[in-house]
């Protein structure tokens, strides 16, 4: 049976982008499969008393030239949008909405809606763009529209957000395989060898 790796991330995480671009290589070497997890990074914050890491002056601005320069070398358009951080509920709770539909949408809406923040630079905040971005993967969007208004999706993505938050996820991207965890994108490396080795 194919390893799963358990691939956390949040839209408004420019690493979660980055993550979510490179993941399905290392996956594809290994004979893996990836389950996409949305989670809700604010709430992380909470239960642990920390804040986003732009809201830290220096380390903040280190970070923002350090997204951009990671963004180059792995060829990716980095775009900001025009709010950051930005709410990024509507986007998680219509990824599992559509992912409980067929679960390849989870992949293929998540990669559609980290391009269109950081790739188009737009808020996908609004819960506008979230429809657009939707129909634009040829969902309908009067249906995108209601199930965002449903409780039944609004508290899948708490319980998702709090399964993170008991896995001990603190941080986007955030891969967890063989009960091992790794944090960041900087950490790919690391994952990839984990899978050639089996661990060390």
């Amino acid at each position: 049976m194919a390893k799963t790796i358990e691939f956390f991330y949040e839209f408004s995480s420019p690493y979660g982008y980055l993550a979510a671009n490179l993941i399905d290589a290392i996956a594809e070497k290994h004979g893996c499969e990836v389950n996409w997890r949305p989670f809700l990074l604010g709430a992380v914050f909470k239960s642990e008393g920390t804040q986003p890491l732009l809201d830290y002056p220096m380390k903040g601005d280190y970070s923002k030239r350090d997204m951009e320069r990671s963004a180059r070398l792995y060829g990716l358009p980095m775009n900001w949008p025009p709010r950051f951080p930005m709410l990024t509920v509507n986007a998680a709770r219509v990824v599992y909405w559509a992912g409980d539909l067929n679960v390849a949408w989870r992949r293929r809406l998540s990669r559609a809606l980290y391009h269109a923040a950081y790739g188009d630079g737009r808020d996908i905040g609004k819960v506008e763009e979230v429809l657009a971005v939707c129909e634009a993967e040829g969902l309908d969007p009067q249906e995108v529209q209601q199930a965002l208004g449903d409780q039944r999706v609004k508290d899948r993505l708490r319980d998702e957000t709090q399964a993170a938050i008991d896995l001990k996820v603190f941080g986007s991207p955030f891969m967890i395989v063989d009960g091992e965890p790794f944090w960041g994108v900087d950490r790919l490396d690391q994952l990839d060898r984990w899978l050639e080795t089996g661990g060390w």
